[in-house]
């Protein structure tokens, strides 16, 4: 007499009920961890050199503005006239009032256009300004 042997009738699936779960964490995770680059620079320029700097901690206090080699302004992320920047820093010194202007120029840019930014920032009450460089080596 043969006897036949029986196997469990066991299902070797892998559980994949907690899978939506795990997949939103990782999402909400990236999502939060992740900057994204907030300014596409469209002016060419070479920063000057120091000996010492100081690296500014919160980032979403800072307002830019660059000066290129050819006398271009770019505030933030648009091309700007001059007559422009007074009134687009009073609004925003409006909208956040510790407002950090920093002042990106070309080392080979004239101090005459760099002067003219300056006298505009200070009829549009943004006096907290950053003049930004690069350690020198």
């Amino acid at each position: 007499m043969k006897f036949a042997k029986k196997r469990a009738s066991t299902k070797q699936e892998i559980p994949t009920a907690s899978m939506p779960d795990i997949v939103f964490m990782l999402l909400l995770f990236f999502m939060v961890t992740t900057t994204l680059r907030e300014v596409d620079v469209m002016v060419q320029f070479k920063l000057p050199e120091a000996e010492a700097i100081q690296k500014i901690e919160n980032k979403r206090l800072i307002s830019y503005i660059w000066i290129g080699n050819d006398g271009r302004i770019q505030l933030n992320d648009n091309l700007v006239k001059l007559e422009e920047v007074r009134e687009i820093m009073y609004n925003k010194r409006v909208d956040l009032p510790n407002v950090i202007v920093s002042l990106r120029i070309d080392k080979n840019s004239e101090m005459g256009i760099v002067m003219d930014i300056q006298q505009e920032l200070r009829k549009a009450d943004a006096r907290r300004v950053n003049y930004s460089a690069m350690l020198k080596q």
